[in-house]
């Protein structure tokens, strides 16, 4: 409706693209709220980094797909660009609709564990009659079971108290400032900082959702071994402003550009990854609410949102700043804003970082008893 259509009909009206854009936003925005609770219900907290590391870095992968979709089939018509991704986007959606199990619970399987370490104590997960009852009694009864067991959803502002949804929610607005800052105006820099052109400048910012996607993937493998993730974040946010720093000061060669492009992607998309994916779920998925499971995709949706409006507004600012200033004051505003998402859970790092010293000193002290 606002890219095809009123191109083939000839609608060119303000309102018309208000309505529809606004429209597009409100009907995307629900699907990361509940995909990512969906990949939570399915993964204990030990290996949920690493799976939500592969799989969170699935928007910088759009993000490189759509690029070279659009520079495909921009020379047809701009129409296209929108058409194409839209049918994709269709049929997904059919696919998944028919496909797609939210929870273990809904065929009948345990939910995994959130604890660290599983209890090997436990009583066995199957009881040996119950295989004796047949599929169809045994599904009957698991639909009645669900009916009767199925909790209720978690009060929003109940959520939002939980503990370190305010301070998340804080840094990720922060965070996704600057991370869709370079989704949208990386290439338009390129083009005006170093005179490339637009579809040279389009294939080579790509780069900085690379470096994302890497470290997405790896933050979520060493926040699984450690045990604990804002250390993890902490540590990319920390690198974050340097990395930035250095991009800005890069030389109008496109190899050594590209390198630090992605190391900027790195430290600035893996952080962000690693906040709206598997954070996120971990803080849906705390102790404190361990009896009611429905918490996550509440969590989720309010850092997420946010998050989203904090881009909002960070998209306007920098135009104006853009505009009235130079590239020079929009980088230095990035490089406060990721500062101050360091801030907004630096009590966090440090409890966590703390406690993490503390297990590594104790399980050293035991090993040397038992030497």
């Amino acid at each position: 409706m606002f890219g095809t259509l009123s191109e083939w009909l000839h609608i060119y009206n303000y309102y018309w693209y208000i309505i529809f854009w606004a429209l597009t936003g409100l009907l995307q925005s629900t699907g990361w709220p509940t995909v990512v609770a969906i990949i939570g219900n399915w993964f204990g907290k030990s290996s949920r980094g690493l799976v939500m590391g592969f799989w969170g870095s699935s928007p910088s992968v759009g993000n490189i797909m759509g690029a070279y979709i659009a520079a495909a089939v921009l020379h047809y018509g701009y129409e296209y660009a929108f058409l194409i991704p839209a049918a994709m986007t269709f049929a997904g959606g059919i696919i998944v609709y028919f496909s797609i199990v939210s929870s273990p619970r809904e065929v009948g399987l345990p939910e995994p564990e959130e604890g660290e370490t599983k209890n090997t104590d436990k009583e066995p997960l199957l009881n040996p009659e119950c295989a004796a009852i047949n599929e169809d009694s045994a599904l009957l009864l698991q639909d009645e079971s669900l009916q009767i067991r199925k909790p209720k959803a978690i009060n929003f502002f109940k959520a939002f108290l939980l503990p370190g949804v305010l301070p998340y929610s804080l840094s990720y607005a922060c965070l996704k400032m600057v991370n869709y800052s370079f989704f949208f105006w990386l290439p338009y820099y390129l083009q005006k900082a170093y005179g490339w052109e637009e579809a040279e400048a389009d294939s080579l910012s790509v780069w900085y959702d690379i470096g994302g996607i890497i470290g997405s993937i790896i933050g979520g493998i060493i926040s699984d071994k450690l045990g604990t993730r804002s250390p993890v974040v902490g540590f990319l946010l920390l690198l974050s402003p340097g990395s930035l720093y250095l991009y800005y000061v890069s030389p109008a060669n496109k190899i050594i550009n590209v390198f630090l492009m992605s190391v900027m992607g790195f430290f600035i998309g893996g952080a962000s990854n690693l906040i709206s994916t598997a954070i996120s779920a971990d803080l849906g998925r705390q102790k404190e609410f361990s009896d009611n499971k429905e918490a996550l995709s509440t969590v989720i949706g309010i850092i997420d949102g946010t998050g989203s409006v904090g881009a909002a507004i960070g998209q306007t600012v920098i135009s104006v700043i853009q505009t009235n200033f130079n590239w020079k004051v929009v980088f230095y505003l990035f490089i406060a804003m990721v500062i101050l998402t360091l801030i907004c859970i630096i009590k966090i790092v440090y409890r966590d970082t703390k406690l993490l010293f503390q297990r590594w000193k104790n399980q050293i002290a035991l090993r040397l008893r038992q030497d």
